[in-house]
C-alpha cells in the first residue's frame, strides 16, 4: 500500500454463472490531504488495451465492455475509473504497441486488460510473429500495472469465422477458427508463464445463442454479446481491485 493511502472496504454480494454468491467487499484508496481535514477518494485506475473489440466498433461508448465493465463494478461498489481506452480498429500487435509508445500513462494502473491479435490472424501473419510481439505487449500491460502480473487480464480473441461477414467473403470459417484458436493458444501460455489472468470470450463468441448478436456490418459484437463478456470478466476484475 502506498504510504498515507487507506483503504476503505465495505461488503456486497456477486453472482458467478452457476447462482452462487461470491464476497466482492467493495474497496476504496484514499489519501487526505496534507494540512487540511478532508480524505478525497482516489477511483482505481482502469486501462484497456486492444483493437477494434475493445474500442467496440458499431456500438456506443456506453456499449463498449471496458465501459460496461467499469459501471458493473461500481454498482457492485468498487470505486473505479472510467477506462482509459488505447484501441483503434484494424490494429495488429505491432500497431498497438506504436500507439503506446506515443500515448500518455499515469502509472500504476490498478487494472490493465489486454486483447489483441485478430488482425494479425486477419492478414495472415504466423503465429511465430504474435508470439512474439504478444509477449512484449504483456510485459508492457505488466509494467504499467506497476509490475504486478496479477493486475492485469488478457482477454481471448473472438472467433469471427462464425460471423455472416466470413460467410460474404467467401472465408473458411473452419479454418478461421483453426487460427484463432493457435493464436489463443499462444497468448494463453504466455499469460500462464507471466502469472497474469485469462479470459476466454472465444466460446461465447461461438454459442449459438450470441452469434446473431453482432452489429450492422455482420462481423463486430453487438452490446448484448459484450455484456456477456463482461459477465465472464468480472470477477477476475474484481479480484484484481481487491488485490493489494
Amino acid at each position: 500500500m502506498l504510504p498515507g493511502f487507506v483503504v476503505v472496504a465495505s461488503a456486497s454480494l456477486l453472482w458467478n454463472k452457476n447462482g452462487m454468491t461470491l464476497q466482492c467487499p467493495a474497496r476504496r484508496l484514499r489519501t487526505r490531504l496534507r494540512g487540511e481535514g478532508h480524505i478525497r477518494t482516489m477511483p482505481l485506475s482502469f486501462l484497456a488495451l486492444g483493437d477494434s473489440y475493445t474500442i467496440g466498433e458499431g456500438v456506443t461508448a456506453a456499449e463498449r465492455w471496458p465501459v460496461q465493465l467499469a459501471a458493473r463494478l461500481r454498482a457492485e461498489g468498487i470505486d473505479v475509473d472510467d477506462p482509459q481506452i488505447i484501441a483503434t480498429t484494424g490494429w495488429t500487435t505491432d500497431e498497438l504497441s506504436a500507439a503506446m509508445d506515443a500515448a500518455s500513462f499515469t502509472l500504476p494502473y490498478a487494472l490493465v486488460t489486454l486483447l489483441i491479435g485478430v488482425n494479425n490472424q486477419y492478414r495472415g501473419r504466423g503465429v511465430d510473429q504474435y508470439r512474439e510481439q504478444f509477449r512484449d505487449l504483456l510485459q508492457r500491460a505488466i509494467r504499467l500495472a506497476g509490475g504486478k502480473p496479477a493486475h492485469v487480464i488478457a482477454v481471448s480473441i473472438p472467433d469471427w469465422g462464425v460471423t455472416p461477414f466470413a460467410a460474404r467473403e467467401g472465408r473458411d470459417g473452419a479454418r478461421i477458427g483453426r487460427e484463432i484458436d493457435a493464436f489463443n493458444a499462444v497468448a494463453r501460455r504466455a499469460i500462464d508463464a507471466a502469472g497474469a489472468h485469462w479470459i476466454d470470450v472465444t466460446m461465447i463468441s461461438r454459442g449459438p445463442e450470441t452469434r446473431g448478436e453482432l452489429v450492422a456490418d455482420g462481423l463486430h459484437p453487438s452490446g448484448l454479446q459484450y455484456t456477456r463478456w463482461v459477465e465472464a470478466i468480472e470477477r477476475a476484475a474484481c479480484k484484481v481491485l481487491l488485490a493489494k
